[in-house]
């Protein structure tokens, strides 16, 4: 017999935020949003469970707290819209397009029933009896109370700094124009919030709503369910022979069940003085018959243990249900849902029960509003403590709402979502500074990941320079049209300091960063300069850069300003009479004579392209083919990091980024080392960052103020696969200061990779507070521009050449590519 739903719908109506049933029950519900999935630690666990556990205790007898976990089935809908997309962010939207992904959303429903209504049971469910109205009305002081009740569950929960309470006002538990309330989403399993379909909902033979099929498992019976239960369990997947990686206790069915489905949890808070008197009596009929037989006598005990523990350790007894209702739209697939319920359910040493007679009953007190009405014979009895083990307490990766940051990967599925490293950490009071320091070995998918952050900054605004050995970031900068600076014989490096750009100017940072290059050229590390030697050096450039104003056909470079040395500076020091052990003239001009035009070096100081280095947003300084050279290395270093200096005092309002990758051979020295700590302590102050990549933690530990310098100084610390190193990784995690849960999540890293794909993960700690591991996965172009690898680069560079630009090149090197697949 078919019935229209409005006929026997338990909700009478939904007034001031609050659904009222036909029994005259009152249901607050909370949007919830939880801790995302693999990213607590075993103590949060506890205290999370702990908060819970309060929280519950706080609820009035007669109340029921109802939690619906919706994992379901969703795609990633790539955003085509923006204009200033760039061609590798475009090709990132192309490639996660359509990704599936399991979506979470998490409700908490508080139901107060009426005193001295009626249990609810399969026999007395309002489906059944659709007609009756509520036997009593709810006074004011009633509904006040209540309601000050809920507040005290939400602060609490809240207090525990992972949950968050968003109370659900009419405009969400009752539908709208262009919106699906509640009550409708669970009626007819609606997966998408604007869904405008109205369903038949069978409940005869099995469970059918429209056209999805759906079954339902329970844990309802006290001999179904584990014998043992925490707030956390070992997940083998990423634990280790050093660390056991913890999830929640119900995570499997939870983001782990990869399919359509609700997770409901229900605990019913009744007369605790009254169930404890019921089970005192049935202690004693057990008492009585125990001589009769075995199992009278085993269950005599366990009530008798149950009692005890209630009262000794202040226990609250609660009713509690758990089930799983899954769904698809083929009924073929119901066998496999079937086995996957199965599996998650025995990896927590449960048993699944199916339900068949008693689904209909189950299913429609699951209701928003309905709990009261639940068949209390479905339920177990159980403390508060163990009920809320069998909590959801773990949600999916969210996006953070900052502008600023880069593309990562879900780990579970590779849903990109969007993660700041920067700024929102510090708005959070959870770091003080945006260093970051990256650790990886070699084919970690460490220049994966740093080119990729690089990009991302670079087109949000950033000024980027880059110190790097080994050609990583090539085709990145010939993507953007940045500056690249490197050495070979043909084309040896070229810089020019004297040059002066537009927005640039003689201010005494352009002029000391000019007088310690010059004494650098000049002198040994070893050998000291004099107070007469800086102020002559000083009245030379001063000099100088007067004569360049007088005269505009002068080319500022370091020929010029040689000449002006040998021909003007010459006879000022003779009006003067300077001595020669004050200022060296002739030695000064012949240790630099190398460096004047037909000299060795000549090239070294006086380029005439790539000049305007403080308006470039990408400056790359290429010294893999110099890093032995006692001459070069030293002094490219050297300008590179007063350009960084130039580009952080200059550029006001201007995210600044410096990124040194294996250019350790300078930063050994003590001057270097020196000026990176100052770097590395002043760069926070002019709305910069500065990080160093590197492949072996002995680097840093060789020079102690570097290592000082650079850890203490960064508060975001990146690593990639560590597993060689997992049997030392204490020295690393003492050296960085890790936690045990951030070991763990390190050691974790590509453990569970899926092979399907092609990608690297990466641990991410934001001021050793919040710790996640992302996926690194890019597009086959993104691919392209970031890869290290010879033939590759080979073949991206004949791409360019043939199809004119690397844009192009790349395009349909990665077209031909994924036709190949």
């Amino acid at each position: 017999m078919e019935k229209w739903l409005k006929d026997v719908l338990p909700i009478m109506d939904v007034e001031h935020d609050c659904i009222v049933s036909k029994q005259g029950d009152i249901t607050v519900a909370f949007h919830c949003s939880l801790p995302e999935i693999f990213s607590l630690s075993n103590e949060d666990y506890e205290t999370l469970h702990q908060g819970i556990i309060k929280a519950i205790k706080v609820l009035p007898k007669f109340t029921v707290f109802q939690k619906q976990d919706w994992f379901v089935q969703s795609k990633y809908k790539a955003d085509f819209t923006k204009e200033d997309t760039s061609f590798l962010s475009r090709s990132s939207e192309s490639y996660f397009n359509e990704r599936p992904y399991l979506d979470h959303t998490c409700y908490i429903l508080l139901t107060k029933k009426p005193d001295g209504r009626k249990v609810g049971s399969s026999l007395f469910s309002n489906l059944l009896r659709p007609s009756l109205a509520p036997e009593q009305t709810i006074s004011a002081v009633m509904l006040q109370d209540f309601l000050d009740s809920v507040g005290q569950f939400k602060r609490i929960l809240e207090d525990t700094g992972f949950i968050k309470l968003q109370r659900l006002c009419n405009g969400d538990l009752l539908s709208q124009e262009r919106k699906i309330g509640l009550i409708e989403k669970y009626c007819f399993l609606s997966e998408r919030d604007d869904s405008f379909l109205v369903k038949d909902i069978e409940l005869k033979n099995g469970l059918r709503v429209g056209d999805q099929h759906a079954q339902l498992y329970t844990l309802s019976a006290g001999e179904d369910l584990p014998a043992m239960c925490g707030s956390r369990i070992n997940y083998d997947k990423y634990s280790t022979d050093k660390t056991k990686f913890s999830i929640g206790f119900v995570s499997t069915l939870g983001q782990l069940l990869p399919c359509n489905h609700i997770y409901s949890q229900y605990l019913f808070i009744e007369d605790s003085a009254k169930t404890m008197k019921k089970l005192e009596s049935k202690r004693l009929r057990l008492q009585s018959l125990a001589a009769y037989s075995r199992e009278n006598a085993i269950s005599r005990d366990a009530v008798n243990a149950f009692l005890n523990e209630a009262i000794s350790e202040q226990r609250l007894p609660v009713k509690a249900h758990f089930n799983v209702l899954v769904w698809t739209d083929k009924e073929a697939e119901l066998k496999d849902l079937k086995n996957m319920v199965s599996s998650a359910l025995a990896q927590m040493d449960a048993v699944a029960k199916q339900e068949t007679a008693g689904a209909a009953q189950i299913f429609w007190s699951g209701i928003p509003g309905n709990a009261g009405d639940f068949p209390l014979n479905d339920t177990f009895d159980t403390f508060a403590e163990q009920a809320a083990c069998f909590l959801n307490m773990e949600s999916n990766y969210r996006s953070s709402i900052s502008p600023v940051g880069l593309r990562m990967g879900d780990r579970l599925t590779g849903r990109p979502v969007h993660v700041d490293i920067s700024d929102e950490p510090i708005l959070k009071g959870v770091c003080t500074n945006r260093n970051k320091f990256i650790l990886g070995p070699s084919g970690s998918g460490k220049s994966f990941f740093t080119n990729h952050m690089v990009r991302s900054y670079y087109e949000q605004g950033a000024h980027i320079v880059l110190v790097d050995v080994g050609h990583s970031y090539k085709g990145l900068c010939d993507m953007v049209d940045g500056y690249y600076f490197t050495y070979d014989e043909k084309h040896p490096i070229k810089f020019n300091p004297f040059y002066i750009g537009e927005g640039d100017s003689l201010d005494t940072e352009k002029k000391e960063s000019i007088k310690a290059l010059l004494l650098a050229l000049w002198k040994k590390d070893t050998e000291p300069f004099t107070r007469s030697e800086y102020v002559a050096l000083s009245n030379a450039l001063q000099l100088y850069y007067d004569k360049l104003d007088k005269d505009s056909s002068i080319f500022p470079c370091f020929n010029s300003f040689y000449d002006f040395l040998r021909q003007d500076f010459v006879e000022v020091l003779k009006l003067e009479r300077v001595k020669e052990k004050d200022f060296d003239i002739d030695n000064f001009l012949y240790v630099l004579r190398p460096y004047y035009s037909n000299g060795e070096f000549d090239y070294l100081l006086n380029a005439t392209e790539n000049l305007d280095i403080l308006q470039q947003r990408l400056v790359i300084y290429e010294l893999d083919a110099i890093k032995d050279h006692p001459i070069l290395f030293p002094i490219a270093s050297l300008i590179c990091m007063s350009v960084f200096i130039n580009k952080m005092r200059k550029l006001k309002g201007v995210r600044k980024m410096i990124l040194i990758e294996e250019a350790w051979k300078a930063l050994m020295k003590e001057g270097f080392a020196e000026y990176i700590k100052y770097l590395f302590k002043t760069v926070r102050k002019y709305f910069g960052e500065a990080i160093v990549v590197t492949q072996e933690v002995e680097d840093i530990i060789s020079s102690p103020i570097v290592k000082q310098a650079i850890i203490n100084n960064s508060d975001c610390k990146i690593l990639l696969d560590q597993s060689k190193y997992q049997n030392k990784f204490s020295q690393i995690q003492e050296l960085l200061g890790l936690t045990e849960k951030e070991k763990a999540l390190v050691l974790s890293v590509n453990k569970a990779n899926d092979p399907a794909l092609k990608y690297k993960e990466v641990f991410i700690s934001l001021g050793g507070q919040l710790s996640k591991v992302y996926r690194t996965e890019v597009s086959t172009e993104e691919y392209l521009a970031y890869t290290t690898e010879e033939s590759e680069k080979v073949k991206v560079g004949q791409y360019t050449a043939k199809y004119g630009s690397i844009q192009k090149g790349i395009a349909m090197l990665a077209a031909e590519m994924r036709s190949k697949r």
